[in-house]
């Protein structure tokens, strides 16, 4: 699918179409909507499956006039499903993605049908990591990811995922994807997620069927993080994935899937 004008930007939307439900996955920080992949195959026969590609990262362009906030994303969002004539579709969103969705859900219920939180956060970045991930993110802007590569790998991958030789073909493609997207829209991304705002006073207003899964091994939203979550929403339940950290769609593919798929098939 070309680029949508979305919200005075361009953002990048695939879709498989489809008269099935409509599932609209948003993808964590460094990442797009390809981490999704293995979730997207299970469910296209029967659900019309969509990604969005947040701005600056994936194939989306960096935003000429800024906006990487999560408000605005959200905005985005909204643009999406508007311009692609969707009324209601469960969203599921992974760490920045999950930042969105739930803004999504408190501010436009109308529009959802259920949400699914994966590995993220209702506040705002930890105090004691900020200063350091925007070093990096300033360090990556300049020489690009190989010289932080050491430090960001072990963020957003586990380490029983880190540790298995058969992962390195995935952890080389989101590395390759990273290189090919413009540094200075990344940048903007990190910051936009280092800076962000808390939503947590603004969860209670979720109402639809919620799923929360997070990894036992993230370290970027530890499993705390989304007991906050879950504790704070009253239609939502938690699934604790073990061996797996932030990015368990990619390192536990099987078993997201699966909870996935059953809560989307039961409402």
């Amino acid at each position: 699918m070309p680029l949508l004008d979305v919200n005075g930007t361009q953002v990048h939307v695939t879709d498989t179409g489809g008269k099935g439900p409509a599932v609209v996955f948003g993808h964590g920080l460094l990442f797009s909507g390809r981490m999704f992949a293995d979730q997207v195959e299970a469910l296209q026969d029967r659900y019309r499956c969509i990604t969005i590609d947040w701005r600056g990262q994936g194939r989306t362009p960096p935003a000429r006039t800024g906006g990487y906030d999560m408000d605005t994303l959200t905005n985005d969002l909204v643009g999406v499903i508007d311009q692609l004539g969707l009324e209601r579709i469960h969203y599921v969103g992974l760490s920045m993605g999950g930042f969105v969705g739930m803004r999504l859900a408190a501010r436009h219920g109308h529009r959802v049908r259920t949400l699914t939180l994966l590995d993220t956060s209702a506040g705002p970045e930890d105090p004691e990591k900020v200063a350091r991930y925007r070093l990096l993110a300033r360090i990556y802007r300049v020489v690009g990811m190989k010289p932080v590569r050491g430090q960001v790998e072990p963020i957003m991958f586990g380490p029983t995922f880190r540790a298995d030789p058969g992962s390195r073909p995935r952890i080389d493609a989101w590395l390759a994807d990273l290189a090919a997207v413009r540094r200075s829209g990344m940048q903007q991304a990190i910051y936009g997620v280092t800076d962000r705002e808390p939503i947590f006073d603004e969860i209670a207003a979720i109402t639809v069927p919620t799923l929360v899964v997070v990894g036992a091994d993230d370290v970027a939203t530890p499993v705390a993080k989304a007991e906050a979550i879950q504790a704070g929403i009253c239609s939502s339940r938690l699934e604790v994935v073990e061996g797996a950290g932030h990015s368990s769609t990619i390192e536990q593919p099987a078993e997201v899937t699966r909870l996935l798929a059953e809560f989307l098939d039961e409402h």
